[in-house]
This record gives structure tokens, sequence and C-alpha cells, in this order.
């Protein structure tokens, strides 16, 4: 199998001939690889100071470090950049900046149909910042119709995005809004419903008719909200979050058999832990998220700037003993 083939297998319920792996962003580029992916001539001033063809020429060196990065790393799904000012593609559904389009074209040139590319692709509400939560908690209370409006209005900019991401070679969105504490979710099950879960839905259901593999990730103890995020019907949901005590061999029995598993590895005790304790977090979760497939094996967030790389080898070498099916 191919490694996108694998990938589709997991996201579709079905056994592949091994467990596909990914992140949602991968920071120890520099620490395995030797350099960044965003070096200074690649942030938003620096672009805006190369001509048409030094740009070119930097976004297609970057696509191809890209692909040496994951294709030694055996990913299966491709973490995409944004490149260039994405202000108001990010803000409104604007469009994507040129840049950002050229990366995935040289990106898709590079792979062909081989690898998934994924991209950020929500728009429903997350955990406020701050005194956001404030403001937040005010208006469900003396304005739930703003709320409503202005939720719709997200999951529109949201859907404009991923129709742009998905003409311009994206195949995999991953639906970043954070829902949950390690105590639970922000929002009551009730308020969920009310407030997030039919954009959520109508986000991942626009994806789908575009051809679009959808990934619903959230950190925290989603127990409480599971069924209403499966409702939904994203492909996957990802993180499963160790640290908030979920645990997967228990969502893999109550819905592993409507939708793909991703994650469970615990990110905490690969920064603080001992080897044995990240092994077995890395075993546990392939030994319950594997059978039967639809898993895909990741960390319980991503491999963060100043995680020991050693600690990130040491869960691949897990994956890679026990991957086969």
């Amino acid at each position: 199998m191919t490694p996108k083939e694998r990938a589709v297998a997991a996201l579709t319920l079905k056994v592949p001939d091994m467990v596909p792996t990914f992140e949602l962003e991968f920071q120890l580029e520099e620490e395995m690889f030797g350099r960044k992916f965003i070096t200074g001539d690649l942030t938003v001033e620096g672009l805006a100071k190369l001509s048409k063809k030094e740009k070119e020429k930097r976004i297609y060196e970057l696509a191809e470090y890209m692909v040496e990065v994951y294709s030694t790393l055996e990913y299966s799904i491709i973490p995409g950049l944004v490149l260039g000012n994405a202000e108001d593609y990010m803000e409104h559904g604007g469009p994507l900046p040129e840049e950002t389009k050229l990366l995935i074209k040289y990106l898709r040139e590079l792979v062909g149909d081989n690898y998934m590319i994924h991209y950020h692709g929500d728009g429903t509400f997350a955990i406020p910042d701050g005194e956001k939560m404030y403001e937040f908690a005010y208006a469900i209370a003396d304005d739930r119709e703003g709320v409503q409006e202005k939720a719709a209005k997200m999951a529109e900019a949201a859907i404009k995005r991923n129709r742009q991401l998905a003409e311009a070679g994206v195949d995999c969105l991953i639906l970043c809004s954070d829902y949950c504490y390690n105590s639970g979710p922000f929002l009551s099950p009730a308020m969920f419903e009310e407030f997030i879960q039919p954009y959520l839905y109508r986000i991942i259901d626009e994806a789908r008719k575009l051809g679009l593999y959808t990934i619903k990730h959230t950190d925290g103890n989603i127990m409480p909200i599971l069924d209403n995020i499966v409702e939904c019907k994203p492909h996957a949901i990802h993180s499963l979050d160790p640290q908030a005590k979920v645990d997967i061999k228990t969502v893999k029995e109550l819905v592993g058999d409507k939708v793909c598993l991703c994650g469970n590895v615990n990110c905490a005790l690969m920064q603080t832990g001992t080897e044995e304790e990240v092994i077995q977090s890395a075993e546990y979760a392939l030994t319950y998220g594997k059978p039967g497939g639809g898993y895909i094996f990741c960390t319980s967030n991503v491999p963060f700037k100043g995680l020991p790389a050693d600690r990130y080898k040491l869960i691949l070498d897990v994956w890679r003993r026990m991957r086969e099916y």
C-alpha cells in the first residue's frame, strides 16, 4: 500500500497493511533533520522581499525538505504550512495566499497521490482565552441568537477556506478547535449541541462533498460529548488525551465501529516520564487502537519544540515494532 492508501484505509475503518502514522504538526525538524522549515526568507516579511523567481525557488526547496522529512518519518499525511499573508484568509475565508497555493502545488508534484496533505479547517467555537471567556459566557446568557449568528458566519468562512484548499490539492482537514479541559468540555453537552454541533456538522458535511477527509482534534476529556462529535461524522477523532484520563480501549469499544481513532500516546510522559513509561504508553495505544483497523498512531498533541527528540524516536520505534497487521 502507498502511505495515502494506508491512511484512507484507516480513515474508512478498513484494515491496512500496517498502522499509519502522522502528526498535526511536527516541530522537531531542526533537532532531527538539521534546519527549520520556516527560515527568515519564508516569513511574510521575507517572502515580500523576494522576486517571483526567488520566491518560487525557495518555496520549491521548502517542499523538497518537507517531503524529505515526512517520508523519512514514514508519515502517511503531510502537515501543510501556511505561507504569505493569511490574515484575510483566516479571518473571513478570503483568498488563499498565492505562496501557500504554490507550496501545495509543489508538494503535489513531488509526492503525486502517494501521500495525503492536511491543513487546518475548523471554524467552530473553541475554549476562549482569558477575558474572552467572560464575554462568551455573557453573550450566551444575554444574546443567544447573536452567538448562533456568529457561529454560522465562522462556519461559512471555514467552508470557504476549505473549498480553496481542496481546489489547491489538499485532501485532508484537521479541525483543531479545542473544546475540553482535563475535567470536561468548556460547554455543557446541551450548550455544545446548540452552539457547536450544528456548525461542526455543516463544516464536515461540506468537506465530505468536496472529497476531503476530516480529522476532528480536541484535547481534554471528550467523553461527555463523544457521541455529539461522532454524530457530526468526522472520519477520525484525534488526541484521545490520556492526561485527561481518556482511555483508547474504552473509546474503541464505544465508537470504534463509527470513527477512526488517532493518538493517545501521552505527550506529558514523553517530556517528563521514564523511557519505560513512554514505551508503555505507545504500546497501550497500539494494543487497543490497532485491532480491526480504524487507528492512526500519533501523539496526544504534537511533537512540540522542547520535547527531547530521542523520546519521539522512541515511540516511532515502538510503532515500527507493532505496526504490521
